[in-house]
């Protein structure tokens, strides 16, 4: 990491000597470009600046400990080269940190679309949990959940529920939940008591705005029909549902959760400019290098990334090959510990690329 630490560095000198050339300061674009590059660098140099000199008095310090010193001024010593040396691992850690940087969508809001998988009725409803879970968590966090789109199955189960979760770092916590989620239980319909295994997959889709995704009129098919489900006679008598198609790409969105249709339109818009965003990022990150698949996994739906076992009370998370304990507890919406633990192995990875 020291040695990544001082090629910033000297990267950092460089940019302040091209920026005060004449023919730099003169080229606006390419005197915001540098600026833009030394800003970025600036905490993390400073830090470092700070650590060479604790670095330094830990030397100067621990040399006149050697050298001999009266028993007054040694205890002193001593302290001082402690001191020192919880200031060298705080800033340690702070430049570890830095050198991760975020990634852009951290801070969005989400649209999360939870689907059962194999497994029929119970994988429906063990999609219900999933969703459930998440909702609590995110009530939690102080976010907001709206319900944009839902297919049920009947018992409270549902087939499909697409969402969106408001609050700052939504996408940032969330962002690990993408893939095949895998439930072994006794299902409340199972006479026998015989244990069955099913599935349910998660989509997290950063939300876009407007101006990251760019939808042409004529690329969009847009068709009403009735809403199903609860909403009294407005329901029947009103086209109010709204089905969206994406004619290069062929992605369907729909929403038929409120009675506007206006309001169902801006929902299923929401939806599709984000799975178009998605789609986007996607072929940014496979174009940059195929090495980015990280050890918390990429997200794909074909991947199992965990398993969630009731009989043995216990969840194991596939990517980090851990298990947790206390399954009815996490699955109540308390995943700081999980997420937490994703997030240190993400960064930890990202910090091995980072000083490769």
């Amino acid at each position: 990491m020291l040695g990544r630490l001082n090629q910033l560095q000297r990267r950092y000198d460089e940019l302040e000597q091209l920026m005060a050339r004449p023919d730099v300061a003169t080229d606006r674009e390419r005197l915001m470009t540098l600026a833009r590059e030394r800003s970025s660098l600036e905490k993390l140099v400073e830090k470092y600046r700070e650590c060479q000199a604790v670095d330094r008095s830990l030397a100067d310090t621990t040399a006149m400990l050697q050298g001999g010193l009266d028993s007054g001024m040694a205890a002193l010593a001593k302290q001082e080269i402690a001191l020192l040396g919880q200031r060298r691992d705080a800033l340690l850690e702070e430049m570890k940190l830095l050198l991760v940087s975020p990634e852009p969508n951290d801070e969005k809001d989400v649209i999360v679309e939870i689907r059962a998988g194999t497994g029929g009725e119970e994988a429906a409803l063990f999609a219900a949990d999933l969703y459930r879970m998440y909702a609590r968590y995110a009530q939690s966090r102080g976010w907001q959940i709206e319900v944009i789109d839902v297919s049920g199955s009947g018992l409270g189960a549902f087939k499909e529920i697409i969402f969106e979760i408001s609050g700052k770092g939504a996408f940032s916590k969330l962002k690990y939940e993408r893939g095949v989620h895998r439930v072994q239980r006794v299902p409340t319909t199972e006479a026998s008591g015989r244990i069955h295994t099913s599935t349910a997959t998660v989509a997290v889709l950063a939300k876009a705005e407007d101006i990251e995704v760019d939808i042409r009129p004529e690329d969009l098919k847009m068709d009403f029909y009735h809403a199903s489900g609860a909403g009294g006679q407005n329901v029947n008598k009103l086209s109010t549902a709204v089905r969206l198609t994406h004619l290069p790409t062929g992605i369907v969105s729909t929403c038929q959760d409120e009675r506007s249709q206006l309001k169902n339109r801006q929902k299923a818009m929401a939806v599709l400019r984000a799975r178009l965003f998605d789609i986007q990022q996607r072929k940014q990150r496979d174009a940059i290098t195929e090495q980015r698949r990280s050890q918390v996994g990429t997200g794909d739906r074909a991947e199992k990334i965990r398993t969630y076992n009731f009989p043995q009370d216990r969840i194991t998370d596939h990517r980090l090959n851990m298990t947790f304990h206390n399954l009815p507890h996490i699955m109540e919406g308390n995943l700081d510990e999980l997420i937490e633990a994703l997030a240190a192995a993400y960064r930890g990875r990202q910090l091995e690329e980072a000083t490769a």
